[in-house]
């Protein structure tokens, strides 16, 4: 087995030393929790029901996490991403996938320019699309492994390379992606390692009847009124810190490997991951797992991590990380239902 992959290399915010800077942290966060309110208000301006996957949406957020967001069209979710960097400030960036984009459409290039006062020939680099704090990878599927590739190694790195030269991208920096799992002729599946990098798989399913009746309400009369702004860039930054700062006690950290080491199969396995598992979550779902978890007591204004944080968190971060075989195809066995059982043979 590999050694687990290293999280972003974002600097570490340090636990507080002093009174005075755990007292900041408590203040913090209560801001944090405040603007969790507002947002969610905010958003539901434009975006009805959904509650768990803006709830997903914002722990992402604040975890320093990329989310992969799966469901058929015209249930919101470009509106959804938009609407969350309109609620922060933060600029965004589209990018369409189809089946002939390059790399360099995605990260940018270097140009030949000439300088018409000296005459003299230079490259200069054009910066791409995903030069922005909040990207939305549209059907990502839909483009080629290379082309992919380009996209998950800035997820990774937070950095572009391009002629040899390095070039930051802005900080809070989060993909949010799309698969249409429908319509899969011509696609492209992301393969297992590159799933991992994705913190969260949300499943964006149908609205209700009344929900359906609002969306045709609203959607079709006068816009609606326009959105506040909530936090800036640098802020968030802080309180992306902050949730690195969240303590973890050891019986709950154990209890989110237990989790993670319960999807691979092998003799403590379950029967059900024994018999339908071919490879389970790897450390990194552990890492993100507890990150996730961190993200979610804060925005509830908690400063300590509890068991249910890891539980309710457990389908998300681990359902597309678990490798199903043959008989589970052949039985209709879904991830999600692997995962549930393993989060349910794990005694609290």
């Amino acid at each position: 087995m590999s050694d687990p992959m290293p999280l972003p290399s974002l600097p570490a915010a340090a636990p507080p030393a002093t009174s005075e800077a755990s007292g900041r942290d408590v203040a913090m966060v209560r801001e944090l929790a405040e603007a969790h309110a507002q947002l969610r208000s905010e958003i539901g301006k434009r975006i009805i029901g959904q509650h768990e996957v803006i709830e997903h949406l914002l722990i992402a957020l604040f975890a320093r996490g990329h989310g992969l967001f799966v469901g058929v069209p015209g249930l919101a979710k470009t509106l959804l991403i938009h609407t969350l960097a309109d609620t922060l400030d933060l600029s965004f960036g589209r990018i369409q996938f189809t089946p002939d984009m390059m790399p360099s459409d995605i990260t940018g290039s270097d140009v030949l320019e000439e300088d018409r006062t000296s005459g003299r020939r230079v490259f200069r680099f054009v910066r791409g699309p995903i030069f922005a704090n909040v990207l939305l990878a549209d059907e990502i599927n839909r483009t080629p492994p290379k082309t992919q590739a380009a996209l998950l190694q800035s997820m990774q790195e937070y950095r572009v390379s391009a002629g040899g030269n390095t070039h930051e991208l802005p900080l809070p920096f989060l993909v949010f992606a799309t698969e249409n799992p429908i319509e899969q002729e011509g696609t492209y599946p992301l393969p297992e390692a590159q799933l991992d990098r994705f913190m969260f798989q949300i499943d964006v399913g149908y609205p209700s009847a009344a929900e359906e009746i609002r969306i045709a309400a609203q959607t079709t009369a006068v816009r609606g009124q326009p959105l506040r702004k909530i936090l800036s860039p640098a802020r968030i930054v802080e309180l992306q810190d902050l949730v690195l700062r969240v303590p973890v006690a050891e019986h709950v950290l154990a209890h989110a490997v237990a989790i993670c080491r319960g999807t691979r199969p092998g003799p403590e396995a379950t029967a059900e991951v024994r018999k339908y598992v071919s490879w389970g979550a790897g450390p990194r779902a552990s890492q993100h797992l507890v990150l996730a978890a961190k993200a979610r007591a804060v925005l509830a204004g908690r400063y300590a991590v509890a068991i249910e944080d890891i539980r309710q968190l457990a389908a998300p971060v681990l359902v597309h990380r678990v490798v199903r075989n043959f008989h589970a195809e052949a039985d209709g066995v879904r991830a999600s239902d692997l995962v549930a059982s393993v989060v349910e043979s794990i005694p609290t």
